[in-house]
């Protein structure tokens, strides 16, 4: 299945991307995509409707971030060994993990803001894994089952505020709208095997970002255990892999996002993204 949230920001409803291009509304089945949901047995039940029999959304409008009310977003840095070689960053023995303020996430066609005082603003194509049930201390060989779905998600980031001011990575990746995820949350029965995708970005029509999954230094299964190691996974809530060459960082010399820029970005099989960078 391809779950959506369409409507104004606050205001979302739940939805299903039916094989025919058309939105179908979920509302009368459950509230919200959410972690009360995106339990095996709640998303089984989805799966057994009569998708022809739900009810067409002729407009449905602004597309909102796929998963609502994310308990944590959890990211994994440097996790593609051809993006490691581009930034000249030895490959991690361990997972680098950090923090996105769940205030970031937002639709995959929301404006982007350049927070003030920015001067180096940047993308990040990642692969997003949605977690459908409670894990803590699970196994590589067990961790894709308690997945829900994967997503495609814009891991935007302030390399200022992250590497030059004191502190963690988190402040420079946790600006509102630094967190486009969707459009669709793609269930596992639809996406078995997520380490084989096509992934890229674009910046006003020109490429950046080329890559594939199965550069991942650490898959998913490896990431999902590792993670629970120290912290309960909860439903709803977003890991975010990692990227691939091709950031602004890494170029030289780089070439930061500006106001009026226009990121479009995909992965094979979860859909496509388009934000406009605008001023906070």
């Amino acid at each position: 299945m391809k779950l959506l949230r369409y409507g104004l920001p606050g205001f979302e409803k739940p939805g299903l991307m039916h094989a025919d291009g058309t939105v179908r509304d979920l509302s009368d089945h459950i509230a919200d995509i959410s972690a009360a949901t995106l339990s095996p047995v709640m998303l089984e039940q989805l799966r057994g409707l009569d998708i022809e029999g739900l009810p067409m959304v002729e407009k449905p409008g602004r597309i909102g971030a796929c998963i609502g009310h994310p308990g944590k977003c959890i990211c994994i840095g440097l996790n593609y060994s051809d993006h490691a070689a581009e930034t000249g960053a030895t490959p991690p023995n361990q997972p680098i993990i950090f923090a996105k303020a769940v205030t970031a996430i937002c639709g995959p066609y929301d404006d982007v803001e350049m927070p003030r005082g920015s001067d180096a603003l940047d993308w990040e194509v990642e692969l997003a894994v949605v977690m459908g049930d409670t894990a803590k201390y699970v196994s590589e060989e067990d961790a894709l089952n308690y997945v829900a779905g994967y997503a495609v998600m814009n891991d935007v980031s302030e390399r200022t505020f992250q590497t030059k001011l004191e502190g963690q990575w988190t402040k420079g990746k946790s600006h509102d709208t630094f967190g486009p995820i969707g459009p669709w949350l793609v269930t596992t029965d639809e996406l078995p095997d997520p380490h084989n995708l096509d992934m890229w970005l674009d910046v006003n029509g020109e490429r950046r970002q080329t890559g594939n999954t199965n550069t991942l230094i650490f898959n998913v299964p490896q990431v999902i255990s590792y993670l629970s190691r120290f912290m309960t996974l909860k439903p709803g809530d977003i890991i975010s892999t990692g990227t691939p060459p091709g950031v602004a960082m890494g170029m030289k010399p780089p070439q930061w996002l500006k106001e009026g820029d226009v990121m479009t970005l995909g992965i094979d099989g979860l859909g496509e993204q388009k934000q406009t960078v605008v001023a906070a």
